[in-house]
């Protein structure tokens, strides 16, 4: 295999990782959350707690949230003293803000709710809700979603700027 080859699978596989996050993300900013917001609070915290647990799964964990970092890393990596390199790096550095709020905030918060039990046993769902920070996760939600949306946008375009310069 070409170096050439190498570099365009991993930037391919970067840009697809990227964009399947971003889209998660951008799934939970435009939909998810605002059809939870409509709910009574034993029906948000028993859907939360449920589409939670189901998205830490390896489809999602290696083929988006891990998979796009892992990646961009090694796009960044096999494009060194490349003209692409200063996009893959700026979408590097987007994914890594939506990674550390994720990690910093959202992931505590799920954790936080999850803790809180089987919404059937719970008595005061109210707090529960309310303890969760509802509006603090949709607004740091739309940060990372932003984050990641410009890094997918930094690494499409460090793969047209990597088929030029095949060309």
């Amino acid at each position: 295999m070409s170096s050439y080859t190498l570099r365009s699978i991993v930037l391919m596989g970067a840009t697809v990782t990227m964009g399947l996050v971003t889209g998660a993300f951008a799934l939970y900013a435009h939909t998810v959350m605002p059809g939870l917001k409509t709910t009574d609070n034993r029906t948000f915290v028993g859907a939360f707690q449920a589409l939670d647990r189901a998205i830490i799964n390896p489809w999602f964990m290696l083929g988006g949230f891990v998979g796009a970092l892992g990646f961009t890393i090694a796009a960044v990596a096999t494009n060194l003293h490349r003209d692409v390199l200063p996009w893959i790096i700026v979408a590097l550095v987007l994914y890594l803000v939506a990674f550390i709020i994720t990690m910093a905030v959202n992931v505590p918060l799920n954790d936080a709710l999850k803790a809180a039990g089987d919404p059937d046993r719970i008595k005061d769902l109210a707090h529960v809700r309310e303890q969760f920070h509802e509006a603090r996760w949709v607004a740091w939600n739309l940060v990372r979603t932003v984050a990641s949306l410009g890094a997918f946008v930094s690494l499409a375009w460090a793969l047209v700027e990597h088929g030029r310069a095949a060309g």
